[in-house]
Parts: structure tokens; C-alpha cells; sequence
């Protein structure tokens, strides 16, 4: 099982592989949280992929002037990062809209679904938590995260609609013009999906672990 700390550690204390291995490990966390933060308007022009990349290159850069001790910590500092490069994007590209072009994150569930959508906060261990409580809480949102990456893309952007945005069936439906049916066939086939991916990473087997 791969030891974040360890390597926050050891990339500290100089250690180029532990830094690259660290900042890899959480690629598909900070692209969870840049699809959501990206503004719809921006998506049709730039890759949110784009700004994560920029976002470990400059992190990669930086690395000596993060302060931190924990996992946590470094988590927080790659999110600042992540934010500003994005709110950069959303300065550059919407500036000439009558909209502020100042970051909005709106992490309200998108339409009455009846579901309990896992928001962005839940992605990001609580501050007022124990130090225990937030290490698996975020190795539970790098698991997760890296889960949805391994799905093909229709199934993980159902799933990300659905529990992320909290989306309703027909919600989904009108976004990628598919039918309710096959919208829940994409989902159950999704956390399916997850459910073996995790699996995998728990035995120790998956490529991304």
C-alpha cells in the first residue's frame, strides 16, 4: 500500500522520485476538484486537465517552499495552488462577461434528486477533525477519486453528476441526451466499476496503488 506520508517525507528530504510519486498519487484528486470548480462556460475551450498539469508542474517547482508536516497540509497547499490557477483561467477567459469573473464555487446540489450527493467538502478532510480522522478521510477521497479515473468517460461523468453535482436521473438525461434507462444503466455499470477498482487497490494489485 503506498505510504503518503512516507514520501511526503522523503520528498522533504530531498527525494525527487518520493516527490514525483506523491504528486501523481493525487493527479485524480485534484482533477475531481478541477471539474468541479471549472466554470461550464470554460470547459467547450480549455481541458481541465490542462490547469491540474500546470498546477503539478508548479507544485513540482515549489515544492521547497511548502512548510508542512502532514499529508493534510500538502493537500491544502495543492488546492490553493489548483484554485488560483483556476480562478486565473476564469479572469483570463470571462473577463469581457457582464458576470463578476471572479471565482464562484456553487456546491449546492443541482436540482431535487432525492439523492445525497458527496459534495466537494467531502473530499476535503475537516479541519476540526482528529489527525487520524483526516488521514483516512483523505485517503478515502484519493481512492475515490482514482476509482472514477479508471471508468470509461460516459460512465464517470454519471457518476460525477449524479453524486457529485447531485443531478437527477432526468437531469443526466437531458445533459448527454440518453435516455433515464440508459442513464442508470451507465451509473450501476460505473459504481460497479468503482467497486472492483477498489477492490484492486486494496489487494494491492491495481496499477494506480
Amino acid at each position: 500500500m503506498f505510504d503518503s506520508q512516507s514520501r511526503l517525507i522523503a520528498a522533504k528530504q530531498g527525494d525527487a522520485q518520493a516527490k514525483g510519486e506523491l504528486l501523481d498519487r493525487f493527479r485524480p484528486y485534484l482533477n475531481v476538484i478541477a471539474q468541479r470548480l471549472l466554470d461550464d462556460r470554460l470547459k467547450a475551450r480549455m481541458d481541465f486537465s490542462d490547469l491540474v498539469q500546470a498546477t503539478y508542474l508548479e507544485a513540482s517547482r515549489d515544492f521547497g517552499s511548502f512548510r508542512g508536516e502532514s499529508i493534510e497540509s500538502f493537500l491544502a497547499w495543492l488546492r490553493h495552488i489548483l484554485r488560483n490557477n483556476i480562478s486565473s483561467a476564469h479572469q483570463e477567459h470571462l473577463a469581457t462577461h457582464k458576470r463578476s469573473a471572479k471565482l464562484e464555487v456553487n456546491i449546492s446540489p443541482m436540482g431535487n434528486s432525492g439523492s445525497s450527493p458527496m459534495h466537494l467538502e467531502h473530499l476535503i478532510p475537516a479541519e476540526t477533525s482528529s489527525p487520524s480522522q483526516r488521514m483516512m478521510k483523505t485517503e478515502a477521497a484519493a481512492m475515490l477519486a482514482a476509482c472514477i479515473e479508471h471508468l470509461p468517460v460516459t460512465q464517470a461523468d454519471a457518476i460525477r453528476m449524479r453524486y457529485l453535482e447531485g443531478m437527477s436521473l432526468r437531469e443526466i438525461s437531458e445533459q448527454i441526451n440518453k435516455s433515464e434507462m440508459a442513464v442508470a444503466g451507465l451509473l450501476k455499470r460505473g459504481l460497479q466499476g468503482m467497486r472492483e477498482e477498489m477492490a484492486r487497490i486494496k489487494s494491492g494489485t491495481s496499477s494506480f496503488w
